[in-house]
């Protein structure tokens, strides 16, 4: 069975690459992994032509084969019918739905006619899952959740600011190869159905790529480069390339500008592309043999960020082997077998890492270069894995840090201020955390804490202060240290400063849940207070007052405060109104 598989998924592949650049332009939202999976089992029970597809075949395939093979019946659940959906129609407008199958339309009112069963084969899939997920094995070597305690244990990791990253990003050489093969492809160029390129144009890619032309050993060339094909998804992945109507690509008219100037856009190309560190793992002749190292890639990255960035390359290579062994029934011999293709089953995973700007090896040791260590976290984010990662403190902006601060301890947001407060003198700090404060008048725990931290800086901040007078969102703090510093000629305090200060308060309070924001109107005062509060404090132009006045009426247990903030309430939207 392994064969036929082998050879099935070889002759599918041209045609479901094909099918990826035809549905990014018209079924943008199509899994080609879902197609994929549904596309390899038609022609292995099927059909022996992969374009001759039959209703039967939409049952046999679906309902009879899918339920037992699936390896995410969630995600199948939402998108596998859309997908074949699509891939039927892929089929028929570009002339490859073969002679002697059914017509599209009864092709796809029988995918309507067993979606709805479909679905609940997976969702019954789902539930068995589900029931037994505490004695699962995790899917794979390259995933975040079995380590989520250990990396949710590490040290503060510090991430370089962007400028930094930009730098590097252009630097990549992966990318740059990608876009030297998009430059090549250059404008409407056509490709095959069995192969992406002729062995001419292969030969042409390589050049431009400053690969050599490998030894074939009689099997065609297109099978022989799989480093080509590899640049070629990247520069996909990286729209780079993109489809120009049927079985035709070009290069986008920004590709050959890279590297891009700006830093934003030199970040988000590195970061657009930072899943394909998925085409590092090894690629080895039995289909599933490489299907039990897949993973491998990330699975490194996993283990060299659990020892703080760095890690010696022969406790990888032991630690993977036994992982690749203890997640797959051929992880053992799969792993002899890369070993015997690449001298070492990681060379391919370093070379693509380091290609990609994420690592350097160095004598034994490999190590996360800042850039790799930016995408290991997006990785993890992603893996909807927690982190401790903040900027560098010798990077990290004056509203970084309010924005870090709000969520830490109070001793270690105490500890970051100072240590961020050593790099830059108290009155310039003063200014950079009141400037930051002000950017968002809706964010009223960071002027707080902007309030908080410049109010420890005492007489220096004065001149900080006084800028801060002509900030709405910021006057009334402004005015208040100045009336505690003495400082002459500042103005007092308002009625007005008082009640933003309340609002600002109050909206912090409400944000952490009702009791603690009924407790916060306990705090102000008694019902009578609260009613006298509210005659007035409608007033005031804070952003969160009208949801501040709802909330009121909503949650405070005495019947007149409940009247008074309705009265408010509709008080306020008038005069917004």
């Amino acid at each position: 069975m392994t064969d036929r598989i082998e050879a099935a998924a070889a002759e599918l592949r041209p045609l479901l690459q094909n099918f990826i650049l035809w549905a990014r332009e018209n079924a943008p939202g199509s899994d080609s992994n879902l197609v994929g999976s549904v596309a390899l089992w038609h022609r292995l029970i099927a059909s022996d032509d992969v374009g001759r597809w039959k209703q039967s075949d939409l049952r046999t395939v679906l309902l009879d084969r899918m339920p037992q093979v699936v390896e995410d019946p969630d995600a199948a659940a939402d998108g596998m019918v859309p997908a074949v959906r699509a891939y039927l129609t892929f089929l028929s407008e570009t002339g490859r739905l073969a002679k002697g199958s059914s017509s599209l339309k009864d092709l796809l009112a029988e995918l309507d006619r067993i979606e709805d069963d479909f679905v609940d084969a997976m969702e019954d899939l789902v539930a068995e899952q589900d029931e037994y997920d505490d004695e699962e094995e995790p899917e794979g070597l390259g995933d975040f959740e079995p380590f989520a305690d250990e990396l949710a244990d590490l040290p503060t990791i510090r991430l370089r600011p962007d400028a930094e990253l930009a730098m590097a990003a252009r630097e990549t050489k992966l990318i740059t190869k990608a876009r030297d093969l998009a430059v090549w492809v250059g404008s409407e160029r056509r490709v095959g159905e069995t192969s992406l390129l002729t062995d001419a144009e292969i030969t042409e890619a390589l050049g431009a790529l400053g690969l050599a032309v490998p030894e074939t050993g009689g099997k065609p060339l297109a099978d022989c480069v799989p480093a080509l094909w590899n640049i070629w998804n990247l520069a996909i992945d990286l729209d780079f390339l993109q489809p120009e109507g049927e079985d035709t690509v070009s290069a986008d008219p920004d590709t050959a500008e890279w590297p891009f100037e700006e830093d934003d856009d030199a970040l988000d190309v590195w970061l657009t592309g930072l899943q394909s560190i998925d085409y590092g793992d090894p690629e080895l002749e039995d289909e599933e043999a490489t299907i039990a190292l897949s993973g491998l890639t990330r699975a490194l990255l996993i283990r060299v960020l659990l020892a703080s960035g760095s890690k010696s390359l022969s406790e990888l290579r032991a630690e993977l082997a036994e992982a690749a062994a203890e997640y797959d029934d051929q992880g053992a011999e799969s792993w002899a077998t890369a070993s015997t293709q690449y001298g070492d089953p990681l060379t391919p995973v370093l070379d693509w890492l380091a290609g990609y700007g994420m690592i350097e090896v160095e004598h034994d040791q490999v190590r996360l270069t800042p850039l790799g260590m930016e995408g290991v976290v997006h990785l993890a984010d992603d893996a909807d894995i927690e982190l401790d990662a903040r900027p560098a403190i010798d990077a990290m902006t004056a509203l970084d840090l309010l924005s870090f601060s709000a969520e830490l301890p109070e001793e270690e947001a105490d500890a970051e201020f100072a240590a961020w407060m050593e790099l830059r003198e108290p009155d310039q700090a003063a200014k950079e955390l009141l400037e930051a404060a002000a950017e968002d008048d809706a964010d009223a725990l960071v002027r707080v804490q902007a309030a908080s931290m410049v109010g420890s800086l005492g007489e220096v901040a004065v001149p900080a202060w006084q800028d801060a007078l002509d900030e709405p969102s910021l006057r009334p703090y402004a005015a208040t240290h100045l009336a505690q510093l003495g400082v002459e000629d500042a103005p007092p305090p308002t009625q007005a400063d008082t009640h933003w200060l309340i609002l600002d308060m109050l909206t912090i309070s409400a944000g952490l849940g009702r009791p603690e924001f009924v407790s916060s109107l306990d705090d102000i005062g008694n019902a009578p207070n609260l009613v006298n509060l509210l005659d007035v404090i409608w007033k005031v132009p804070h952003p969160h007052l009208e949801e501040l006045l709802e909330a009121i009426g909503k949650a405070h247990p005495d019947k007149q405060v409940g009247k008074a903030a309705k009265r408010a309430l509709f008080k306020a939207r008038s005069t917004h109104n």
